[in-house]
């Protein structure tokens, strides 16, 4: 902090953490040795990760003195943090909204009271002791903390919890703070376990930012996925089968519609697509290694005294086809594509509408191929990227994560797989960032976010290189020149664009905001006639219509022309056609386009021949509006 203050005083009041040789430090930390300093502000990524993680050290004292119980776990998000509680056995609600305003007064005292984060280190020990009166701390302790060894706990106002760190200096230097939302948690993550409540914030340096963001959220809001799917009949959820989507007609429109387009573009790039098993004895995710981390999250049976589960991701199946016989180098690259269903037992308090669920399918695919081949399959992996995402109107930020500390093979292939990589990303054209050793440990990839409609960004493709799995499935080809017996291992790039269909459909209709483009709606045209004395026609419109491969509706309701009008507008149908006496004796439709204005008061009559290539024409260019 005195370097900070030395440089300037407007600099000392914004920074929130130092970074030392590469790592993380609190800016009151005296320095221990000479090297690099960088001074970080909010604008930084970490730095407001260490902005927020203070923040809920204030949450957390706040939902001490104003519910008692249990402070629990705590955690920062990608925008603002949370705090969990188990609630005192006195009280016999939950938090409610009516509990937010106390909550933020509670906070503010402690911000104008400029409270020291005070950091130390303590032995599990005096861990034990220190927390010996809050079962769900010790139990943490005891997991996170290994017999005879030391943890870091920070001291801030009347709260001490265990947190790696770093913090802000002290409560002062968090301007504008909120609480946003609750919900029910369990302890853990574990429905087994206590039942939580936990309570998220967010804060920020000054109270325009704050204000930005509230409006940001309600924006949000009035895009939400799940009243949108409602109010347009797109999908729901039953408790009979939780985190399953059910996706009524015109929901499963949009579905099919997607997975079609991908089906598409797949045709274009050189994909076979293949259809695998959902279920699979427990042998092969253990030969994959998948057992050892997905075991938790995985559906399992017992079918004839052996174990089954219903598979949570395909490439283990698509090694098996690979597998099948001897494959030569000349039948590389083999790109292997797989819209199966995958299921992954989500814990109930993480499930969220269509973002989080337990059953959902993916544009799954994985390409074998030649070490030599990896930097042309990834440059077309990008490209298909680039053109799916354009048709949505996505932007999308790139970052290559290299070798973790972890990895698993020969630091060579590692090497000339990121070389490769980085070569693909600079031959692509677009910026991208370099993430050191945060790669998977079975190879390096390409971590792909678009930002949507309201500037958020949402991670839904995925590039990575697997080096693991031909290991582990011994799968080889015949290599190029090779003698008799001569054999190679092949590189697994595993590839997803839009990541799992249902996911992405919440993340269009928010983009969109339920008015979706023309070749994506469910909802193409309606047909409106003036009076009964052409219903008849209006039906033969329809029929037309409909044979011409379109999502097309009729009102003959008994409501007035302006309102049926009206109700059109309101569902989002594209196109509105009106027909009356004259439509009838034209063979016409007064048109109205919902991305038009122009034609919104009184529309434009044209043969339902030259309307049906319009809409054709429209469609196959796949515009946005």
């Amino acid at each position: 902090m005195d370097i900070a203050c030395g440089i300037s005083k407007s600099l000392a009041k914004r920074v929130v953490v130092a970074k030392v040789d590469g790592q993380l430090w609190d800016v009151q930390r005296p320095l221990e040795s000479s090297g690099s300093l960088e001074l970080l502000d909010f604008e930084s990524d970490e730095a407001k990760q260490v902005y927020w993680r203070s923040s809920a050290f204030i949450l957390g004292e706040a939902c001490e003195q104003h519910f008692g119980g249990y402070l629990c776990e705590t955690g920062t998000q990608q925008d603002g943090f949370f705090y969990d509680i188990a609630m005192p056995e006195t009280r016999t609600s939950g938090v409610s909204q009516t509990d937010f305003a106390p909550l933020e007064a509670l906070a503010n005292r402690a911000i104008q009271a400029k409270q020291p984060f005070e950091r130390l280190v303590a032995t599990k020990e005096d861990l034990l002791r220190m927390f010996a009166h809050n079962k769900y701390k010790t139990r943490l302790i005891d997991e996170q903390v290994s017999e005879g060894d030391s943890a870091v706990v920070y001291r801030c106002g009347s709260v001490i919890d265990i947190s790696s760190g770093p913090n802000v200096p002290h409560t002062g230097s968090i301007t504008a703070f909120a609480v946003l939302k609750n919900s029910a948690s369990y302890f853990l993550g574990n429905s087994s376990n206590d039942s939580l409540q936990r309570v998220y914030g967010i804060s920020f340096p000054d109270k325009k930012k704050l204000a930005e963001h509230q409006e940001l959220l309600e924006a949000a809001a009035r895009r939400d996925h799940r009243r949108i799917g409602r109010e347009q009949e797109l999908f729901f959820f039953n408790q009979l089968s939780p985190g399953s989507a059910f996706f009524l007609p015109h929901g499963a429109r949009i579905y099919n519609t997607l997975i079609s387009f991908i089906r598409g573009k797949y045709w274009e790039h050189g994909f076979e697509e293949v259809v695998t098993p959902n279920m699979f004895n427990t042998e092969l995710w253990k030969q994959s290694g998948h057992w050892q981390k997905y075991q938790d999250v995985m559906f399992k049976l017992d079918v004839d005294k052996e174990q089954f589960a219903l598979k949570p991701m395909n490439c283990p199946g698509h090694c098996l086809m690979f597998g099948l016989r001897d494959r030569s180098y000349r039948e590389l690259p083999l790109r292997f594509a797989d819209f199966g269903v995958l299921h992954r037992n989500e814990a109930s308090g993480a499930l969220s509408g269509l973002t989080r669920v337990r059953r959902f399918q993916q544009d799954d695919a994985h390409i074998f191929c030649m070490q030599s081949q990896v930097k042309s399959e990834i440059m077309g992996a990008l490209n298909l990227l680039k053109e799916v995402y354009g048709v949505f109107g996505f932007t999308f930020k790139l970052k290559l994560s290299t070798r973790p500390e972890n990895y698993i093979g020969e630091i060579g292939v590692w090497d000339r797989a990121e070389q490769q990589l980085q070569e693909a990303l600079d031959e692509f054209g677009a910026v991208w960032e370099l993430n050191p050793g945060d790669g998977a440990f079975y190879g390096p990839k390409i971590d792909i976010t678009i930002c949507d409609a309201l500037g958020r960004d949402q991670q839904c493709a995925t590039i990575q290189l697997d080096f693991q799995l031909p290991e582990r499935f011994q799968l080889q080809f015949r290599a190029p020149g090779a003698d008799d017996g001569e054999f190679q291992r092949p590189v697994i790039i595993h590839r997803a664009i839009l990541g799992s269909v249902e996911r992405m459909i919440a993340i269009l209709t928010e983009h969109f905001a339920g008015k979706w483009p023309l070749w994506l709606s469910p909802r193409q045209v309606m047909v409106v006639p003036v009076t009964g004395a052409v219903y008849e026609y209006a039906e033969r419109v329809r029929q037309q219509l409909h044979a011409a491969g379109f999502y097309v509706d009729v009102d003959v309701g008994a409501d007035t022309l302006n309102k049926k009008i009206r109700n059109a507008e309101l569902a989002q149908y594209n196109f509105i056609c009106v027909v009356g006496a004259r439509e009838k004796d034209e063979g016409s439709v007064n048109v109205r386009s919902r991305d038009d204005a122009d034609t919104k008061a009184k529309g434009q009559t044209v043969s339902i021949d030259a309307f049906i290539g319009k809409l054709g024409a429209l469609k196959n260019k796949q515009l946005l509006a």
